[in-house]
């Protein structure tokens, strides 16, 4: 049931104490990838969960903001503090508790929300209101063996382009991609005695994007997205019979 499109007496008549958060960020993803890729990957994230799950699921509203202030140099890109966000999700949680969905999947698309959802999760757990855990979909899939060693994740680089190619192909502006990749680091940071020396992603890449998006195509998006929705149609399972 998704909730931002339903009544209060269909919520109020929903047989199921299971929900699902998605969270992302609007942040830069580069000159070919749109503010809102971690939130729109979130939301396709939870469909193909969803679709993969047998069992009624409440379904949130996406929360469009994220701790992201390391993107603050790329125009456009807004962010939360950690507290800001932790509360959000929180106080979210709190009110999905309070009309039963007291078991509640958080689906996250963006790193930098990991830390605190791991956090904010347990809080809400402790606190004894609602069973609340994080599913980051890129810790869940190894990109990698998905796509038969043809790409890591990156930022704005091929396992996102290639998931909003299979997910929302209008959102990709295909004729900035190759520019894209020309001017997009190899890897995240900027490293040295085993420590990433940058805070911002501007420290360490032109255009905001790791990897090479030219290399994400719909096909291997299509296999990400099956992937990940059956590893939350696990975590579902498993949340509702905790």
């Amino acid at each position: 049931m998704d909730l931002a499109a339903a009544t209060w007496t269909d919520a109020d008549a929903a047989g199921t104490a299971l929900a699902v958060l998605p969270v992302g960020s609007t942040e830069q993803h580069g000159p070919h990838a749109p503010l809102g890729t971690d939130t729109r990957i979130a939301e396709a994230v939870a469909a193909a969960g969803l679709a993969a799950y047998d069992g009624d699921v409440a379904v949130a509203p996406a929360l469009p903001f994220g701790v992201s202030e390391e993107h603050r140099a790329f125009a456009g890109t807004l962010w939360l503090s950690p507290d800001a966000f932790r509360a959000a999700v929180a106080d979210v949680v709190h009110s999905l508790a309070h009309h039963g969905f007291r078991r509640v999947v958080v689906v996250n698309g963006h790193g930098g929300n990991v830390d605190a959802l791991r956090e904010v999760a347990a809080r809400v757990t402790r606190d004894g209101d609602a069973h609340a855990v994080p599913f980051t979909w890129f810790d869940a899939v190894d990109v990698a063996d998905v796509t038969d060693g043809a790409f890591r994740m990156g930022h704005a680089g091929p396992a996102e382009t290639a998931l909003l190619r299979a997910a929302d192909p209008a959102l990709v502006r295909e004729d900035r991609v190759e520019a894209a990749a020309a001017g997009a680091a190899d890897r995240w940071g900027e490293w040295a005695g085993g420590t990433n020396l940058a805070y911002d992603t501007d420290g360490f890449t032109e255009n905001g994007v790791v990897g090479d998006p030219t290399a994400g195509d719909a096909a291997a998006g299509e296999r990400l997205l099956a992937a990940a929705g059956e590893a939350l149609a696990d975590l579902l399972a498993a949340v509702a019979d905790h």
